[in-house]
């Protein structure tokens, strides 16, 4: 993709969906997440309790996505033409105010290997919470992953992230 400025991180509509399928797409194919690709890619994005979801765009073009189940953080990815525009904060800060405003502390987790992700939440000041083994895949086509859970931060940092999420959004 090449570099635009005018990167907008709004709701999600449901015309948005067959974009966020398209990105969800190439993102799978450059870095394999998610790691089972779905049989049905718009139903996945739109998960049984669903909160909100984003997406985050430029010129009418979705390049990213973030969602908010309950309190947990799913679904959060971006283009791989689009990384480096700090999209993956800016989505992760429309997160963490909707659920501020909700009043939850939002949780995620992410595998282990997924390094640029564990580093976007640590630098945001997200909290490791723990490092497990889960089983994922349907019968036959299990395998192990090793997955770090994380909390969102409390306090000051909350607030940091909510102000900043506002301050995007009017920009």
């Amino acid at each position: 993709m090449e570099e635009r400025e005018a990167w907008v991180v709004r709701r999600r509509g449901d015309a948005d969906l067959g974009a966020c399928v398209a990105v969800l797409a190439e993102v799978h194919a450059h870095s394999g997440y998610p790691h089972h690709w779905p049989e049905e890619p718009g139903r996945w994005l739109t998960p049984d309790g669903l909160t909100a979801a984003w997406v985050a765009e430029t010129g009418g073009t979705v390049a990213g996505h973030a969602a908010l189940c309950g309190r947990e953080v799913s679904r959060l990815y971006v283009a791989p033409g689009a990384r480096g525009h700090g999209l993956g904060a800016r989505l992760m800060a429309a997160v963490e105010a909707e659920a501020a405003a909700r009043g939850v502390r939002p949780v995620l987790e992410v595998k282990t290997s997924d390094t640029s992700a564990v580093a976007l939440y640590e630098r945001r000041g997200w909290v490791r919470r723990g490092t497990e083994r889960q089983v994922w895949g349907a019968a036959g086509v299990e395998e192990t992953v090793e997955v770090h859970r994380y909390e969102a931060p409390t306090g000051g940092r909350r607030a940091e992230a909510a102000a900043e999420a506002k301050s995007k959004a009017e920009a």
